[in-house]
């Protein structure tokens, strides 16, 4: 990241800021001209999700099963901006996760949080986020709770309540098709936690130092819509003290025939930073997917090859967007690892059934190295299979059903994080607007 830039985001006082908009926020209602943008353009929702989470075991370990039932309410809140060249806004969301059903012999699901003396989850959670903002022309800034949804550390949607980061993030569309994106984040606030803390890097199967941690990641990079179908992705990031990652990709969309013929390539350069406290970092990730659209059906097929010493780093509690994103029950970024899959996505509304949406994935690994386990040519596999469906009018309208089950299975040492498993995921949500 260039210095200027890193120095700019870095001597952002975040706390302070976000008081100060706050300040700002209270005195608007005293003020019809500032208000104007401010609160007219403000809204708010509600979202309510329900979730279930089951991990049956399926190996010789001790603990047979992870399983867990809870509830989430989520009340977003995001003003507008006030007028003038340079405008000002505050956004707050509340968090609330509720136990409805958890035990400490299969407490575990990441839906809750969990104490680590008695392996009790927590009965309820909460908190409260809050975000300064301020816009010039097409420029936004914003500080305090963020969430940063990028290809070397995207904000994991995959459990009860969202997971954030404490920092400050710019992202601009000045340039016509260039989205800039730059950003100094020194914690993170994880899915089942509700605290802020240094960040780590992700160490399944003792890849890495994991509890090793860095005061701050910093990051500039952007999309380019280079024309018509085709763009360019481009991202430097910089872990300190952990590892540092440049990432490229290339989307492309083709008609042809009836259909379109949809390219996606990403590529993944990582080596240690600074001290390299969580140990050597040494690998390049490389994939390719190549899919056709065509009426409702959706056929892909994809390649991710990793090579050098280590497995792919990314930030505990996110996940890194390569070829295995939303992988259930592995990451399938081993060293060495070879991965192919196979996915099927279905859209019922090319039949007149819209808000039905059926997933098929089959995703394998091979020649797997895990070196902490002394164990190599390793092999892993997942068969995944998803139903949704949004119901499209009536009382319940707008109501989301999901289904997702996975079957995985691997060859790892009894030592090894994953874990041979059938997996079943059951979410209900709800979004209403609140003004």
């Amino acid at each position: 990241m260039p210095n200027l830039a890193r120095a700019a985001l870095a001597a952002a006082p975040v706390s302070p800021f976000v008081q100060l908009l706050a300040c700002l926020g209270l005195s608007l209602g005293s003020s019809a001209a500032l208000a104007e943008g401010f609160i007219d353009d403000s809204h708010g929702t509600l979202t309510l999700r329900n979730y279930y989470m089951d991990r049956d075991y399926k190996d010789d370990g001790a603990k047979t099963a992870a399983r867990e039932w809870a509830q989430a309410a989520i009340v977003n809140m995001e003003s507008g901006f006030t007028p003038g060249t340079v405008g000002f806004g505050l956004d707050a969301r509340g968090l609330l996760g509720i136990k409805l059903d958890s035990s400490p012999d299969r407490s575990g699901t990441e839906l809750l949080p969990v104490s680590s003396s008695d392996k009790r989850a927590a009965d309820e959670y909460s908190r409260l986020a809050i975000t300064g903002k301020l816009r010039v022309g097409q420029t936004t800034v914003k500080t305090g709770d963020v969430s940063i949804f990028l290809p070397f550390a995207f904000a994991s949607p995959s459990r009860l309540l969202p997971q954030t980061f404490r920092g400050t993030t710019l992202s601009s569309k000045d340039i016509d098709g260039l989205t800039l994106n730059t950003g100094y984040i020194d914690r993170i606030n994880r899915r089942d936690s509700t605290d802020y803390q240094p960040m780590s890097i992700a160490a399944p199967n003792r890849r890495f130092n994991g509890a090793a941690t860095t005061s701050h990641m910093a990051y500039v990079g952007g999309d380019y819509q280079v024309g018509k179908g085709l763009s360019v992705r481009a991202y430097h990031a910089e872990v300190a003290d952990l590892y540092r990652q440049d990432t490229l990709a290339l989307l492309h969309d083709l008609p042809l025939g009836d259909g379109v013929l949809t390219t996606d390539l990403r590529s993944f350069f990582s080596g240690e930073d600074g001290a390299a406290k969580a140990g050597k970092v040494d690998n390049i990730n490389v994939s390719a997917l190549v899919g056709y659209r065509l009426g409702g059906h959706r056929l892909s097929l994809g390649y991710m090859h990793a090579s050098g010493d280590t497995a792919t780093p990314y930030v505990s509690g996110t996940e890194l967007m390569g070829l295995s994103e939303m992988t259930m029950s592995s990451d399938f970024l081993n060293a060495k690892e070879r991965t192919w899959q196979a996915i099927h996505d279905y859209d019922f509304a090319a039949v007149g059934m819209p808000g039905l949406r059926t997933r098929l994935r089959y995703v394998r690994g091979d020649h797997i190295e895990l070196a902490a386990l002394g164990a190599e040519d390793r092999k892993e596999r997942e068969f995944q299979m998803e139903l949704g469906y949004v119901i499209q009018s009536g009382p319940l309208k707008n109501v989301g059903l999901l289904a997702r089950k996975s079957i995985y299975r691997n060859d790892f040492p009894g030592t090894a994080a994953f874990r041979d498993e059938n997996q079943t995921r059951f979410l209900v949500t709800y979004n209403v607007p609140i003004w």
